[in-house]
């Protein structure tokens, strides 16, 4: 009976990703508020945090580009800050692209509940790191007690990274070109 309402599977799945994007709490008016940076990682929180509450989505939107009505506005959002940011049409193209990817590894990570480990397993996890043979591990068990990192805690260190590098890279795009 459900195709009677949709075309196909791919029609289905892309009704469903564009439901959970519009789930994702956006207010453009604020977001233009901030500088480019803290809005790109507030969309990416929000992206992650929507992606964390329907953790069986974010394999569905590796099948393809998700171009419903409000991962269209999403994305109009985020690339028209970027642009009147500065940055170039081919570089907001690209950071939109990595930075869209990089939250759904993330949440891909949510739905493999092997990427998600609750604080009992993060614990037994930390436990194989801290009694490696440091004669063969030295490194490892130098960074044990920091070992393994939580995902929320990668998430938002790799966001920094992220952002930090489109911040160069906008930088380099914006000096004077030599002769």
């Amino acid at each position: 009976t459900l195709y009677r309402h949709f075309a196909n599977r791919a029609d289905v799945v892309a009704r469903v990703v564009d439901v959970v994007v519009g789930t994702v709490e956006v207010d453009a008016v604020k977001l233009r508020a901030i500088d480019w940076q803290d809005a790109c990682k507030t969309l990416a929180y929000s992206m992650f945090s929507a992606l964390r509450r329907h953790p069986n989505v974010a394999p569905l939107l590796a099948e393809g580009v998700p171009i419903g009505p409000h991962a269209l506005a999403a994305r109009e959002i985020v690339i028209a800050i970027l642009l009147d940011n500065e940055f170039p049409p081919s570089l907001a193209a690209q950071s939109y692209a990595t930075m869209a990817r990089y939250v759904l590894g993330f949440g891909i990570q949510l739905a493999d509940s092997r990427g998600s480990l609750d604080d009992a397993r993060l614990a037994q996890v930390a436990q194989v790191f801290q009694d490696l043979d440091p004669r063969a591990f030295p490194a490892t068990v130098a960074v044990s007690d920091h070992l393994p990192v939580p995902l929320d805690d990668e998430f938002g260190f790799g966001l920094e990274l992220i952002v930090a590098g489109l911040t160069q890279a906008l930088a380099s795009e914006q000096k004077p070109k030599r002769r």
